[in-house]
């Protein structure tokens, strides 16, 4: 089967959940022997690299504005995907479903299947025309995807009730490798055990800026807290850290290095306000960590009783779990073991590629 994905600004990925979902199901489809197309979005990578993994990489120009960008991209790719007649387009999020009809109008053989991996027009960083094109998107998703794909059963209940539209359920997964290296603690002045591990793109819904205060106020002088990603948001984070030695911001991470940051950290914190399924949250849960997250219903759905919860923006309430959390070794082990169960029960990234495959077929 011949399958492009459109929508993700590029594999192997930099950072963001949707490349790094786009990349580990990419992968896993290709070595099941389909013929896999990712379209990378320009300087993403060198131009030369042509293949990844036995997935053919096509980089394609793009308008380099927050608004058009991924609308502009995701046209050519449409266009390409069209010329190279693949059996399957995948569209990967609510605005590139934008496109979803022009495959349907020019090349009605195509199956288009698009996965909603978030209710994007609910970030505070685009206008309200944006806003209004994204809400547009989710509603042409619907109208002329031939089958779509939802993380959650909150999103499947939301277009369901909204829509009149089944989808089908397929959260994201968690892919590991453990690491024995120690490179990367090395590099940022970190030792085993001794930090606390955060990994997102760093925009203000990420709710980190609760994090630092709620860090800042905790009485364990030992343990480090480290950001792990970069973002339109990191310049404010590293005002609101004001240099604090216990503080480590490393840019993002990818492959080796991150898997060295997750295996020998003491446990992991995801403070987001809005998320669709977190990968870094699954990801922490499959290497084993205790994991402590806001109580979104998202969160909830990924950990249920594996994982810790606090209130959703509450300074006090994260320093509380914190020091709660970091005063039990015991029950901080016995956490993250029931978190790799469920990871390894429900996220494995080889059976829900075999999930989209049949939605494919």
């Amino acid at each position: 089967m011949k399958i492009a994905f459109i929508g993700q600004k590029g594999i192997p990925a930099r950072n963001g959940g949707v490349d790094r979902h786009v990349e580990n199901l990419a992968a896993f489809l290709s070595a099941k022997g389909n013929e896999v197309i990712v379209y990378n979005r320009r300087n993403y990578l060198p131009e030369e690299i042509k293949e990844w993994k036995k997935i053919e990489l096509i980089h394609l120009p793009f308008i380099d504005n927050k608004n058009l960008a991924a609308i502009t991209h995701g046209f050519l790719a449409t266009i390409n995907a069209i010329f190279k007649k693949v059996d399957v387009i995948h569209y990967h999020g609510i605005g590139p479903a934008l496109l979803t009809w022009i495959p349907r109008l020019l090349a009605p053989k195509i199956k288009i299947i698009t996965t909603l991996h978030s209710f994007d027009y609910g970030n505070d960083k685009w206008s309200g025309f944006a806003k209004f094109m994204l809400k547009l998107g989710e509603s042409f998703m619907c109208r002329y995807s031939h089958k779509i794909i939802v993380l959650t059963e909150l999103m499947h209940d939301y277009i369901l009730q909204r829509y009149g539209q089944e989808s089908i359920v397929i959260p994201n997964g968690a892919f590991i490798r453990k690491s024995s290296s120690q490179k990367q603690l090395i590099a940022f002045g970190l030792k085993p055990q001794k930090y606390i591990i955060s990994v997102c793109r760093l925009i203000r819904l990420k709710g980190l800026q609760y994090v630092i205060k709620a860090f800042e106020k905790t009485n364990n002088s030992d343990i480090k807290l480290v950001i792990v990603g970069d973002g339109e948001y990191k310049s404010e984070l590293e005002k609101l850290a004001k240099n604090n030695p216990q503080i480590v911001f490393t840019g993002n991470q990818e492959g080796e290095a991150l898997d060295e940051l997750y295996t020998n950290a003491l446990m992991f914190i995801q403070s987001s306000e809005m998320e669709g399924l977190s990968i870094s949250l699954l990801e922490a849960m499959a290497h084993g960590l205790p994991c402590l997250a806001s109580d979104i219903i998202a969160n909830r759905e990924a950990g249920e009783n594996t994982v810790s919860y606090f209130k959703s923006k509450d300074i006090e309430d994260i320093k509380n779990n914190l020091e709660k959390m970091l005063s039990n070794q015991n029950e901080l082990i016995e956490l993250g073991k029931k978190a790799k169960t469920r990871a390894e029960e429900n996220f494995d990234w080889e059976k829900i590629s075999e999930k989209v495959m049949k939605v494919y077929k």
